[in-house]
């Protein structure tokens, strides 16, 4: 580990703040084409100047000249274009005349951010008389890592004192509570290298390092949780100290190793997904999960032989630290068992309700919204919003391959004529409404390359938006007799969202073969697997519907600080809670599993098994999302809607899954079952024993 974090500490400055979009889309295809044939790209910044006097008075040309030059003096500025360079059109104006759109272009040697910041520090919120608001995605997006990274920062410096006084608590010594986080620090350096090799090949998102840093924690915790509880088991047996590890390695180390294999295979979905946001979870998840497991397997079993039973020294308190065989869970589950159906129903019926609540759930992207009300960011965007009809800053942008003058022309005027459409600009000038203007044909003249020929159409719709959304769908249902392709910031979030849904049902397959097999090997059963994937399908929309009620609806703000409610749950950061929540919750069914299928091979009736299983794990299995929702909840702190929604959602999932799920559908449900729950065909039986991992 010393070794590899020399390389693994280096992947910090390699690591991107983007990577939401679709690299093999349609409208990625288009971009890249305008930037390198047109040498033409989408403003990298947008400013609204607001002139507290019309736009067209003679002070306001005068600022608005002088203010043009400010910025083309800058560094890193390559072109500077204006409601009054690009001959005052009306939709470049705000409705009540006194605010203008200057966009702004950079030279492909610099990266964005970093001018961006440069040229919002020289010009700065006023300019000679002139109100300045800045906005764009390079504005966004270092609005959003500033704001991350400081709320980051303050929920880790709450997460991390919290969390160690839990573990003291949850393991009763100092020199036990110490372990996990040893096996957590293993996690993080490994993991770093991993994430190191992977930006030598493609692009990683930083948000990685916050995943990384999180689940090496709790899996830290989970797994040294169940070795070390083992490992009392059988000291207090009187197993001498090398005998309690190698017996502890084989049970508890056996379903550490399944568990990783199973959160891994999860984790590994997100892979399938085209946006480098979502990949980079994968690779981050696989990574913290592979080396978490070696570390539990090989440094903490090391760890044990070395202290022996001072793995015990400096108790928190005198009571006994060896788990007990009867307690609260052996409680609840025989309480469970005795009224199954009543149980499962009322169960049931209460999730049914947290889904209810999210029946008028909808899916988009992030955007400025996310960001605090105060914001200069968000009330730059919301200004753009209310005071502009049209999206001048993000307009589709086409390129037509083969089309005669005429095809052309017929093809402008249909698209000036659809729905939201106000203006279309191309080589035959300005087309509103299918009146084309073609004395400002002489400004576009640079819209033909060889072949191609390329569009720009105003929509009066926020580009980043179901709306949006429409209006492409709409001109890419348009059947021209010419190649057509449809670009822009409103066709990159349609195709990004596409990205994103077509590949949820290739996600879902992957998990249930993935998790059916490895449970299967794990437990001989047929139907247990089955039974988690499904229960935890339940929770997981239980989550959706209670997120739902919260960010879209606006509630619990008196409790998690407040925020704007969205118009729409975040997909990718959804699909990220689902599944790493998915992960850790087969973790926690295995650490149920492997004790109840013990007891059971031993001889113990499904209601024994059950029962004691529940009582030798569960507390394990609470302890451990405890410590994780812990170290989840300080997210609440952010400013950042999407951060508070994964730290709530992460947080909800966890506890819902580790309570409700554990502690009274899973013993309901096997009680209903009774033998069936170890039933499997005679031919699957016959792989699982060959397979010996059912044993």
């Amino acid at each position: 580990m010393g070794i590899s974090a020399v390389w693994g500490l280096q992947s910090f400055d390699k690591l991107q703040a983007s990577g939401y979009n679709d690299p093999n889309s349609e409208s990625t295809l288009v971009y890249d084409q305008l930037s390198e044939e047109f040498n033409v790209d989408n403003p990298e910044l947008t400013i609204i100047a607001e002139f507290g006097t019309s736009v067209d008075d003679a002070d306001s040309v005068t600022a608005a000249t002088e203010l043009t030059s400010s910025i083309e003096d800058i560094a890193g500025v390559e072109s500077v274009s204006s409601y009054y360079s690009l001959g005052s059109p009306e939709s470049l104006k705000s409705t009540d005349g006194t605010a203008a759109y200057f966009f702004i272009n950079y030279d492909t040697d610099v990266t964005a951010s970093a001018e961006t910041t440069l040229i919002m520090d020289t010009l700065g919120d006023e300019r000679d008389g002139v109100q300045l608001h800045y906005t764009g995605l390079s504005v966004m997006a270092n609005a959003l890592n500033g704001t991350i990274g400081h709320d980051i920062a303050t929920a880790e410096s709450i997460a991390i004192p919290l969390s160690i006084i839990l573990l003291l608590f949850v393991f009763g010594s100092v020199i036990a509570a110490g372990l996990p986080l040893v096996i957590g620090g293993l996690s993080m350096l490994g993991s770093f290298f991993f994430i190191w090799v992977a930006t030598q090949f493609t692009d990683v998102s930083i948000f990685a390092v916050n995943l990384i840093s999180a689940m090496a924690l709790g899996l830290g915790i989970d797994y040294s949780l169940l070795i070390i509880n083992r490992f009392r088991e059988e000291r207090a047996k009187g197993v001498e100290i090398r005998d309690a590890v190698l017996a502890t390695m084989e049970t508890a180390g056996r379903t550490v190793l399944f568990s990783g294999l199973t959160v891994a295979v999860v984790l590994a979905s997100l892979v399938i997904f085209p946006m480098y946001f979502l990949r980079s979870m994968g690779f981050a998840g696989v990574a913290v999960v592979i080396v978490a497991v070696l570390g539990a397997l090989v440094a903490l079993p090391a760890m044990l032989m070395l202290l022996g039973d001072r793995v015990n020294k400096w108790r928190i308190f005198k009571r006994d630290l060896v788990p007990t065989d009867t307690g609260v869970w052996s409680s609840v589950s025989r309480f469970v068992m005795k009224r199954a159906i009543p149980v499962f129903l009322i169960t049931i019926v209460a999730l049914g309700g947290l889904v209810a609540l999210g029946n008028n759930v909808s899916f988009g992207l992030v955007d400025e919204r996310v960001l605090p009300a105060d914001s200069p960011t968000a009330i730059s965007a919301e200004i753009q919003r209310t005071r502009f009809d049209g999206q001048e800053a993000m307009p589709l942008q086409i390129i037509a391959t083969g089309a005669t003058d005429e095809q052309l022309a017929d093809y402008v005027e249909e698209l000036s004529n659809t729905a939201h459409i106000v203006r279309v600009q191309s080589a035959l000038g300005v087309t509103v409404e299918g009146e084309t203007n073609p004395q400002a044909a002489g400004m576009f003249t640079d819209y033909v390359i060889a072949d191609h020929q390329r569009i720009v159409a105003v929509a009066d719709v926020v580009a980043r938006s179901q709306e949006g959304m429409d209006v492409v769908t709409e001109v890419r249902a348009l059947d021209p007799p010419f190649e057509v392709k449809v670009g822009g910031v409103a066709a990159d979030y349609a195709d990004s969202m596409n990205g994103i849904t077509e590949k949820v049902p290739l996600l879902l397959l992957w998990v249930f073969i993935a998790t059916f097999i490895l449970l299967f090997l794990f437990t001989g059963s047929v139907l247990l697997p089955i039974k988690a994937f499904l229960l935890n399908i339940v929770s997981l929309v239980a989550t959706l519907g209670f997120l739902t009620w919260v960010f879209m609806d606006g509630n619990l703000q008196w409790l998690i600080g407040s925020f704007t409610p969205l118009e729409n749950i975040e997909s990718s950061m959804f699909i990220l809670i689902a599944v790493v929540t998915f992960g850790l919750s087969m973790d926690y069914e295995l650490f149920l599993l492997s004790r109840i299928k013990e007891l059971h091979d031993e001889g113990m009736n499904t209601e024994d098994s059950v029962s004691l299983g529940l009582q030798r794990s569960g507390r394990i299995i609470t302890a451990a999302a405890l410590v994780l929702a812990a170290n989840f909840l300080p997210m609440l702190t952010s400013g950042v809607t999407t951060v508070k929604m994964l730290g709530l959602g992460l947080a909800f999932a966890i506890l819902l899954d580790a309570t409700v799920v554990r502690g009274l559908l899973v013993p309901a449900t096997m009680k209903l079952f009774g033998k069936a729950n170890w039933w499997a065909p005679k031919w699957m039986r016959w792989i699982s024993d060959k397979a010996g991992m059912s044993h």
